[in-house]
């Protein structure tokens, strides 16, 4: 019974990430591009890599696969689906090799800046694979820089909430009670300024 409670609380949580992913995508498709086409912040991202943090890089994959699914349906835009689950899969990979090999050696903020230019790089070179347009590797530099902006962002976003919001909320969502290496997920003073 305690199993299916947790499996339950689990399910709403990762759906209560996918709606807030989903509605963040939404609002952010409004406002134009950040300087270069189709470049957007990702601000959607923070709620996979919230995933990430409190379950495990496959509730992430899943809420990043919902949320691209949807969000090209809602776009009218398949080819969108495309750029924007490869790049979400591989910055999400990339989270998740880091996350458990050397954080917290390195920040989240840094795992998020890292991952973020992982995912930048990654849409740049699909469009470059299906268009064949060689000269977008000339705007490299700048989704580099959008990148590190956007995962800064994301990164601050994840910390502030995660040293903000009390334990016992974190503890009810993932149906159990934290570990002390968990309770140092929310990057302490000594780990961000690494």
């Amino acid at each position: 019974m305690k199993n299916g409670k947790s499996a339950a609380k689990k399910i709403a949580t990762l759906a209560i990430f996918t709606a807030l992913s989903l509605v963040t995508f939404i609002i952010e498709n409004q406002f134009p591009p950040l300087f270069i086409p189709g470049a957007k912040m990702g601000l959607a991202n923070i709620f996979s890599f919230a995933a990430l943090i409190m379950y495990s890089p496959l509730e992430a994959f899943i809420v990043i696969s919902v949320r691209t699914g949807l969000g090209a349906v809602y776009a009218g835009n398949v080819s969108a689906l495309l750029y924007s689950f490869t790049g979400g899969a591989v910055s999400m990979a990339v989270s998740s090799v880091l996350m458990y090999t050397v954080y917290p050696k390195i920040s989240l903020m840094s795992v998020s800046v890292i991952a973020a230019v992982a995912h930048n790089i990654t849409q740049t070179l699909v469009f470059i694979g299906i268009s064949g347009t060689w000269l977008m590797l000339g705007y490299m530099p700048y989704l580099i820089l959008i990148g590190i902006a956007s995962g800064a962002i994301v990164g601050g976003v994840i910390m502030l909430v995660f040293k903000k919001v009390p334990q016992s909320v974190f503890e009810k969502a993932i149906g159990k009670k934290l570990t002390e290496k968990e309770q140092r997920q929310p990057d302490t003073e000594d780990s961000a300024q690494k």
